[in-house]
This record gives structure tokens, C-alpha cells and sequence, in this order.
């Protein structure tokens, strides 16, 4: 059987269901610089933590309600009795040690806005800048962390995140845009390469 020749070529990770392929084709690799929405995924990333990336996105809606349309000075403000409330929504994780961080790195990253001037320049130092541009060819050529989420994640270790070990925060760093590891088949690399 023949490809057509208008077939569009993506990344293999995202086929198995249509909220995939939107993220993918939309947000997955595009750079952020919004504080906002840098905020979004820090939440979404911690929240995924043992769990599929369709878990989460399926109850990406669930969040933005839940944690103060990411307002980040809201989400800081959480309190205890905010996280109780948390566990019983069922539109989201009901992890409280996810829940709390989430609310933990709020603090921190207000903390680090205020010492950078935003979170957007502080984060993208550890790429110098400017989205890295990966030549990935398979899913297996893909790690799981580089030197850059290891560094990235020590700092924000240092600074009292939860949740940010080495492989979520290159799951962030894709996320957001900060290297581009759609496979060099995919039609969004090429697009992204010139981000």
C-alpha cells in the first residue's frame, strides 16, 4: 500500500488519540515565553508523574479550574484546607503530595520572578536562550534527560520545587518549547527549526 502524498508525517507518540494529535501538532515543542502558561506547565508536568501525558491533558480544563487559571500569586495563596478541597475534585489528580507541590512551587516560582524579573528568563538560561534543535530519528533516539534538564532541575531543586527531577523537567523543557525533539520525519520539526 502507498503513502498518499499529502499524508502528513508525525511523531508516533501522539496518534493514539485525537486530543494527542491537537497538542501535538499545536503546542508540543512551540517556544513559550509567557510566564502564564510556563506556570501550566510546571503543574501539568508535576502532575504527570508516573502517569500517561493523555491522563493529564485529558484533565488539562479540570486544572485551569482548579488552580486559579494558573495564576501563579493565586495558586501561592493556597492554603491547607484549599488541598483538602483538591483531593475531591475529581476533574484532576487527586495526589495530595502532587496537589501541595503544585501550590509549593507557586512560592518559589513567584520567588524566582521576583529575583530574575520572570520566570521565562530564568528558565531559558539553561538553553542560552534559544530553543535546541535535536536531529531525533526514532522514539528510541529520544532521552529521557540531557545535561540541560539535569542542571535545570538541580537549580530548581535548590530552590525549593517539588516534583522537578531530570525527566520531568526535559518533559517541560519539549513541552515549552525549549529544545525540538519531534522526529526529523515529523512535519513540525522543519517548522519549529526555525522557531
Amino acid at each position: 500500500m502507498t503513502k498518499s502524498k499529502t499524508e502528513i508525517h508525525r511523531c508516533q507518540w501522539c496518534l493514539s488519540d485525537p486530543i494527542y494529535i491537537k497538542y501535538h501538532d499545536e503546542e508540543w515543542g512551540v517556544p513559550v515565553h509567557d510566564d502564564k502558561k510556563l506556570f501550566e506547565f510546571l503543574v501539568l508536568e508535576g502532575a504527570q508523574a508516573g502517569l500517561s501525558w493523555l491522563t493529564v491533558l485529558k484533565r488539562r480544563q479540570g486544572y485551569k479550574e482548579a488552580f486559579c487559571n494558573f495564576d501563579v500569586n493565586r495558586v501561592a495563596m493556597l492554603k491547607d484546607k484549599d488541598v483538602q478541597r483538591l483531593l475531591k475534585n475529581e476533574r484532576i489528580i487527586r495526589n495530595k503530595s502532587k496537589i501541595a507541590a503544585s501550590i509549593t512551587n507557586a512560592r518559589a516560582f513567584i520567588e524566582i520572578q521576583e529575583k530574575f524579573g520572570s520566570f521565562d528568563k530564568y528558565s531559558w538560561q539553561f538553553v542560552d536562550g534559544r530553543p535546541l534543535i535535536n536531529k531525533r530519528k526514532t522514539l528510541k533516539d529520544i532521552p529521557p534527560t540531557t545535561k540541560e534538564s539535569d542542571a535545570f532541575s538541580k537549580d530548581l531543586k535548590q530552590r525549593g520545587f517539588k516534583f522537578v527531577g531530570s525527566t520531568i523537567i526535559y518533559a517541560h523543557m519539549q513541552a515549552v518549547g525549549m529544545v525540538n525533539d519531534h522526529l526529523t520525519t515529523c512535519f513540525r520539526y522543519r517548522a519549529l527549526g526555525k522557531s
